[in-house]
Order: C-alpha cells, then sequence, then structure tokens
C-alpha cells in the first residue's frame, strides 16, 4: 500500500482502561472505558468518525454557497449482543443544519439534502467501510 493512501493511528497505553491515540500528524487524543467524564468510549470515537466525516464532506459542500447559521449533527446506535457478538445496530445520523434567509442561505438549504446523500452513498470513507463491512484483520506482532 503506498504511503498516500496509507491511513494509521498508533494506540498507547496510559493506565489501566485509558490509551492515547496518535495521528502521523502528531495530533493526541485519549480515550478508554468510559470510566473518565472526559474521555470518550471506542463505540463514541465510531460514532463521532462517522458523523464528522459526513459532517466535513456536508460541510465543504453547502458552505461554498453560504456559512450555516447553525450546524449540527446527532450519531446513534443501539448496542446488542447477538450470534455475531457485540456489535452496534439501527446506526442513524441526523442532521441539523440552517442557513440564513438569503439568496445564499437558499442556496446553500437547496443543496443539503443531496450533499447528505452523496456522503452516504459514496464521499465518506468511514461510513462506506461500516456499510460495505470490511474485514479486519488482528495479528500480534
Amino acid at each position: 500500500m503506498t504511503e498516500e493512501k496509507l491511513r494509521d493511528v498508533g494506540i498507547t497505553r496510559l493506565r489501566p482502561g485509558q490509551y492515547e491515540a496518535t495521528n502521523p500528524r502528531g495530533g493526541k487524543l485519549v480515550f478508554g472505558r468510559g470510566e473518565d467524564d472526559d474521555a470518550f468510549t471506542p463505540v463514541e470515537l465510531l460514532l463521532t468518525a462517522i458523523a464528522g466525516c459526513s459532517a466535513i464532506d456536508v460541510d465543504l459542500i453547502t458552505s461554498k454557497r453560504a456559512e450555516p447559521t447553525r450546524f449540527e449533527l446527532r450519531m446513534e446506535g443501539q448496542k446488542i449482543r447477538d450470534e455475531h457478538g457485540n456489535r452496534l445496530t439501527d446506526l442513524v445520523l441526523s442532521f441539523d443544519v440552517e442557513f440564513a434567509d438569503d439568496d445564499g442561505g437558499h442556496a446553500a438549504a437547496a443543496v443539503l439534502p443531496r450533499a447528505v446523500q452523496q456522503s452516504h452513498d459514496r464521499l465518506c470513507t468511514v461510513s462506506r467501510t461500516v456499510e460495505v463491512g470490511t474485514p479486519v484483520a488482528v495479528r500480534v506482532d
């Protein structure tokens, strides 16, 4: 795989139940089991990744026409345990976006549904990976 296409993060254990992810640019994010009020769990990070990916796509498309006056998303799912193990079902991403009542705002609002659909159908790498069901290989080095 070429470096241009490779995406990766490193994970370091900080203490029992708390970890730090580092990206190639040096960004850091602490996460854990949900015992710390300010740290995300891995499931919350997955939901954030899905919503964040589409938020970026939709924002790039709509803000070419007008800046939003409100741009909020909610990503939710139900955690279950079944014959496939622990997983999320009923994933729903909701957009709550508003633009000014002017020509630019009307233009941005007009492209919003299409932008959301484009992100879902082909642009967002995260949700596309989840929906397609890409296998995850694991190994011990």
